[in-house]
């Protein structure tokens, strides 16, 4: 078989390449157009010492202002297929850089419902499992079968690691701060119908016009679901600068019940059961009554809270990554001063801290 020969560009800027349109220089980027590819790029980046960045559809990354010292291995295989099982049920074959809402499209297009409420989320599939991606009452974790891995420090490929291996939790994963294990290849299991997953997320179920549990035809789901992102600026779109964010940039944050704040300020504040002695808190409530309002600007305006809900930060078209952390630091801070709850970042920083 012929060896991939990935695409190099020395020097080129990451900002056009991530969905806030910010970060520096890479060294050196690799566009892998195959899972051979991207094992190629990395071995050889690994056998000469270099850092290596893993990019996909750059939806969940800040990058410094500096960029990136060693090669970037960017995302570019695509493809998926299906296999029916003996149950009735499909089984999507995804390679790991299928862009991930054109999979969730495909899938409702042929006739298969499971992903619609995960519509509209950019970024590329691979990186569904590693962040166990989830949105309107749908996880990756409740649809995944299993995942092709790349192990570095072996340099072998560890084919089928089961879903149960990963360690799925809230927007999290064992995959996720690690560069050893490289997702190429992901599994679905999808119902075999063309009804939707049930329809747990109360806004959803009311812009239906269903009770929770319901289910629907899967392509009214995945309208329903874009539209009310589009609503919330989660749809990317250029001309629109509430899309240029990383999505949600903080998690909600996961507290003992003794540490839930409480008086007068904490009144009303949602909550809910996340494990044994565990609540989970909304990170946009938190935000709001710290004081913080959509639009909320960064330095000069260059950097700004979403104008359509608050836990986006967002570049307005001059921003720079120092800007947007200046901005989440400043929330982070009132949020802490105001509850004493430490927000944390979703995306992943890369070159940079708060």
């Amino acid at each position: 078989m012929q060896t991939p020969t990935p695409i190099v560009q020395a020097g080129a800027r990451l900002a056009p390449h991530t969905t806030l349109r910010l970060g520096g220089p890479a060294r050196r980027l690799v566009e892998a157009d195959s899972a051979d590819a991207v094992i190629e790029a990395v071995r050889a980046a690994d056998a000469a010492g270099e850092s290596v960045l893993l990019l996909g559809g750059g939806s969940n990354v800040v990058v410094a202002d500096e960029g990136v010292p060693g090669t970037v291995v960017r995302f570019a295989s695509s493809g998926f297929r299906t296999q029916r099982r003996a149950d009735g049920s499909v089984l999507l074959i995804v390679e790991a850089g299928e862009d991930w809402d054109r999979l969730v499209a495909a899938t409702v297009a042929d006739g298969l419902g499971g992903l619609e409420c995960l519509s509209g989320i950019p970024g590329r599939t691979g990186a569904t499992p590693v962040q166990n991606v989830g949105a309107y009452g749908v996880e990756i974790a409740e649809l995944l079968v299993d995942v092709d891995l790349y192990d570095r420090r072996a340099g072998t490929v560890r084919c089928h690691v089961p879903a149960a291996e990963l360690g799925l939790g809230y927007r999290t994963s064992t995959l996720k701060g690690r560069d050893d294990a490289i997702v190429l290849r992901v599994r679905f299991a999808l119902p075999g119908d063309g009804d939707s997953a049930p329809i747990r997320y109360p806004e959803l179920a009311r812009a239906l016009g269903v009770d929770p549990g319901a289910r629907v035809p899967a392509p009214a789901a995945r309208e329903a679901v874009l539209g009310l992102r589009r609503g919330k600026g989660m749809v990317l779109d250029a001309a629109d600068h509430d899309t240029w964010s990383a999505g949600s940039f903080f998690t909600n944050p996961v507290l003992p019940e003794a540490d839930v704040p409480t008086g007068p300020e904490a009144d009303g504040l949602p909550r809910w059961p996340a494990g044994p002695g565990l609540v989970k808190l909304p990170a946009a409530w938190l935000i709001e009554h710290a004081g913080f309002r959509r639009g909320h600007p960064g330095p000069g305006g260059r950097v700004a809270l979403s104008t359509k809900h608050v836990l986006a930060l967002t570049n307005r078209g001059a921003g720079a990554t120092s800007d947007l952390l200046e901005l989440a630091r400043e929330v982070r801070a009132g949020v802490q001063e105001r509850f004493g709850v430490t927000l944390r970042p979703e995306p992943v920083l890369v070159g940079c801290r708060l």
